[in-house]
């Protein structure tokens, strides 16, 4: 018959390779935010780029207008990239919601293991030296008295 601790040894290695799996994947959660503030980032560079540009005061009321509704989807673009932004810090706090809890359940397997396999040390101890004692009772009267 298998051990508690040998028994329980498949549902640690599941535990190990969930729990690798969430590591994983809150590190490519980690770089999709990093990208995504990168280009929010970039987005506010460009804005104040363009809207510092050509500042002659000799454009057209045309070109004027255009830049004002360019001026406003580059706006528009930083808004909706704010959101994005914002959908990957939710992303990576569930990613790290799932790996914590996945390396909390790997401990605890990994914690009942090792107690079952300091249970069974002790009762294999116990086991030898109940033999050892067994042996010492049986020894012949004669041989107790010589030593």
């Amino acid at each position: 018959m298998k051990s508690r601790a040998t028994r329980l040894t498949p549902a640690a290695d599941h535990a190990r390779e969930k729990r690798e799996d969430a590591a994983q994947r809150l590190a490519d959660q980690q770089g999709r935010l990093q990208a995504a503030e990168h280009q929010l980032s970039e987005l506010h560079r460009y804005r104040a780029e363009y809207a510092i540009g050509d500042q002659s005061g000799g454009m057209s009321v045309s070109a004027l207008v255009n830049r004002q509704q360019f001026l406003e989807r580059i706006d528009k673009a930083i808004a909706q990239q704010l959101f994005e932004v914002e959908r990957q810090r939710r992303l990576l706090e569930q990613a790290g919601n799932t790996w914590r809890n996945a390396h909390a359940r790997e401990r605890a397997l990994d914690s009942v293991i090792g107690q079952y396999r300091e249970q069974e040390r002790k009762t294999e101890e116990r086991r030898e030296q109940n033999d050892v004692d067994e042996r010492m009772q049986h020894r012949p009267a004669a041989r107790r008295r010589d030593t």
